[in-house]
């Protein structure tokens, strides 16, 4: 069994140091086992365990916060990730904590505005095959093992996505909160995707194709908010309340 090497720096953030090329926790756990799981699984339950218990002792006092999603590989300079720095610090001018995965990219930038606003900061990073440092602006930072432990503290301690351009990462969080709003798991739970260019081709498909074969009702859709600026991404988490 590899050795994590757990660390947390005067600025509060918790790193596990691993290997380049190990394989993660989630590949151990997903991929079919080679010998008696008996031997392996049931004692995974311990660790999964301790990572909830981890999330909720740092996360407990953070206050009202919401989730900023998107893309690690956007540079800084490129307009997503200015706009990404301003709705951070946007979102903590309007007395809200920020959230992040933790890395570089849109994730960064959001960090960067809450932190040099002087809010909650948050990086909830997550171990990968090739180790992803998390980035410089955070006031408090997790590595999990495991997503599903990961994505539990994001739906928990926000009120809200922010969801910017990005890749399978960024959809799979935008879809899942979808899925609990739709189904009552969370109420009153503003998602907005940032960059009506970017999105109007995927909500004009959700209406055009599940929508309009009868897989969903609008209100599924309707509960998705597009907007283009900083003023209009905090006013829709301000008038909810």
């Amino acid at each position: 069994m590899t050795k994590d090497y757990l660390t947390r720096s005067s600025s509060g953030v918790i790193r596990r140091v691993r290997p380049n090329g190990v394989r993660t926790a989630d590949q151990n756990l997903l991929e079919a086992p080679e010998g008696d799981f008996r031997s392996t699984d049931p004692w995974r339950v311990m660790r999964i365990q301790s990572e909830f218990v981890e999330g909720f002792e740092n996360l407990a006092d953070l206050g009202p916060a919401i989730s900023v999603f998107g893309s690690a590989r956007t540079a800084p300079g490129h307009p997503d990730y200015e706009l990404a720095v301003a709705t951070g610090r946007g979102l903590v001018e309007a007395g809200y904590g920020v959230i992040t995965g933790g890395g570089p990219g849109t994730m960064e930038a959001a960090n960067k505005g809450a932190f040099e606003a002087g809010g909650a900061s948050i990086g909830l990073g997550i171990e990968l095959p090739t180790e992803q440092a998390l980035n410089d602006y955070l006031t408090l930072g997790i590595v999990f093992r495991y997503f599903f432990a990961r994505k539990m503290m994001f739906l928990k301690y926000s009120q809200g996505f922010v969801v910017m351009p990005g890749g399978y990462g960024t959809l799979d969080e935008l879809f899942e909160a979808l899925v609990l709003a739709q189904t009552g798991k969370v109420t009153r739970f503003p998602v907005v995707l940032v960059n009506r260019e970017f999105w109007g081709g995927l909500i004009g498909w959700l209406r055009a194709s599940p929508l309009g074969a009868g897989f969903m009702v609008g209100a599924d859709v309707d509960r998705i908010t597009m907007a283009d600026s900083v003023d209009e991404i905090i006013d829709v988490f301000t008038k909810a309340g």
